[in-house]
């Protein structure tokens, strides 16, 4: 006998929400046909998929490799269905996006004007957070993340690099001078971030993590307190490319300087199985080759 696709589909729910509640609350359903549905699953193929334990779930390994071939198989015949229903049309909806407000503020805002004239029934919900979400629990449909991903459960799409620059105003420079080596940074203010370590990791060679004099959570504060002479940061290219080619910033140390690191990476990440996922498709393949990351 085979298994239902809707069956299929809250067994998804179950494993990318993290448990049988959840995926109840984010189905609108009761925890009990939660439970059905995936017992039911597991008693059809006969093999168990789930190990459940009073405080979370886990898939066993013949349910790992299940549930990766059904969000394949699943994403196969929802993409038919909707070239079906709505070949010629253009996608409708609601469509919630997650960044850093860096990336609304410098690459996103610019180019939602001309998103709306070629996608007018789209509308979009734009929220910004400094730290990783869950899209899940924030009723999210694509997030932008900066960085190295390690979330197995989402589906992801390259945006592109964006190379890391350490900046000063010329003020800052002019007053302190240039540092021409990495040893030269311990007689200079270092703007850095609050919370995550990684961000405090620049991409020079002999250091891990710098020690900052000031820190901020959002990367736009640290951006406007190298602007108004506060030290030097480390920032994308993306936020800061126009301020360099102006003249308001100064890059430092580009001859030392580190490629390839994992701050650099742009992804759009989110749930294959999202029924958004035609907004989400329009949404990525118009930004991505309009963003200016370096």
């Amino acid at each position: 006998m085979l298994t239902r696709s809707d069956d299929l589909e809250i067994l998804l729910m179950v494993i990318d929400s993290g448990g049988f509640s959840a995926a109840a609350d984010s189905l609108d359903i009761q925890v009990a046909k939660v439970s059905r549905a995936v017992s039911k699953v597991e008693k059809q193929l006969g093999v168990t998929i789930l190990n459940r334990t009073t405080r979370r779930i886990k898939l066993t390994d013949e349910g790992r490799q299940f549930v990766e071939s059904v969000r394949v198989g699943l994403s196969k015949i929802q993409q038919a269905e909707e070239e079906l229903v709505f070949r010629g049309e253009l996608p409708a909806g609601k469509l919630r996006i997650d960044a850093a407000s860096p990336f609304v503020l410098h690459q996103l805002v610019p180019l939602i004007h001309s998103f709306k004239k070629s996608f007018p029934d789209i509308q979009l919900e734009i929220t910004s957070n400094e730290g990783f979400v869950d899209l899940l629990e924030k009723r999210t449909d694509l997030a932008i993340r900066i960085g190295k991903l390690n979330d197995s459960t989402l589906h992801a799409r390259s945006l592109g690099k964006s190379l890391l620059y350490m900046v000063a105003s010329p003020e800052y420079l002019a007053t302190r001078g240039v540092p021409r080596k990495v040893s030269d940074l311990s007689g200079h203010d270092l703007l850095g971030f609050t919370g995550s370590k990684i961000l405090n990791r620049w991409p020079l060679a002999g250091i891990d993590y710098i020690e900052p004099n000031m820190t901020a959570s959002s990367g736009e504060t640290v951006r406007q307190l190298a602007l108004t002479g506060n030290g030097i940061a480390c920032l994308s290219g993306f936020m800061i490319s126009e301020d360099i080619a102006a003249g308001r910033l100064i890059a430092v140390l580009e001859q030392g300087k580190l490629t390839n690191t994992d701050r650099e990476q742009i992804s759009a990440v989110f749930y294959k199985s999202s029924s958004v996922a035609r907004r989400i498709s329009a949404f990525i393949d118009f930004i991505q080759p309009r963003l200016t990351l370096n």
